[in-house]
Parts: C-alpha cells; structure tokens; sequence
C-alpha cells in the first residue's frame, strides 16, 4: 500500500500529463504517477501491445502475478499517447472517485 494518498490539490498536475503523457514529469507529477502505478495490482488499468508500435488494447491486472491479463472489451488504441491519457483517467477515478473532468474544475472529493 501507498504511503501517499492523492489530494485534492494533484488536480493540478492532470493538465500536464495530459500535454505530455511520455518523457520527462516535474516532481509533483512524478509522485502522482507513482501512486497510480503502486498499490495494489488486482484490476489495476493497463496497456497490452497487440501491434507494436501501431496498436493497443486496455487489460486488467489480474490478484495474483503470472495469472492472464483481462481484455477489456472493445477498447483498443491506435495512438499510444491517447492510450496512456486513457489509463491515467481510469486510474484517477479508480483511486480518486472522481472523474479528471471534475478534477480538472475542482470539483469532487478526493479520497485521502
């Protein structure tokens, strides 16, 4: 489990990974992703090549390490960087409760 739960005021750094899903965060950024990418992995949010390069679907991790990743139905990507924006707003919701929409306004709750 994470020490750090995401706050209400990491709504500010969704507008920057949104710019640049890929490369180089600011530190702030970086910490949010870390949780995102922490915890626990049942049902957690990824990406699957199906094409290199070309295209990708959306999986789930499954309880136990080794176990087949889920597929979930009907989303796939042919653009990584839309992809990677996707599974950072599924997992904002999945930890925050809140869509990146309302986050983005201030709006919602955010879990701590």
């Amino acid at each position: 489990m994470s020490r750090y739960a995401l706050q209400p005021e990491d709504g500010q750094f969704i507008e920057e990974f949104m710019k640049t899903p890929i490369g180089h965060h600011s530190p702030g950024l970086q910490r949010v992703l870390n949780v995102m990418r922490g915890g626990e992995l049942e049902g957690k949010y990824v990406l699957v090549i199906i094409e290199p390069y070309r295209k990708w679907a959306l999986g789930r991790l499954p309880a136990r390490r080794g176990a087949p990743i889920s597929l979930v139905d009907g989303v796939e990507y042919s653009c990584q960087l839309q992809a990677e924006r996707d599974v950072f707003a599924r997992r904002w919701k999945d930890l925050t409760g809140d869509d990146i929409g309302s986050a983005l306004n201030g709006e919602g709750s955010t879990r701590a």
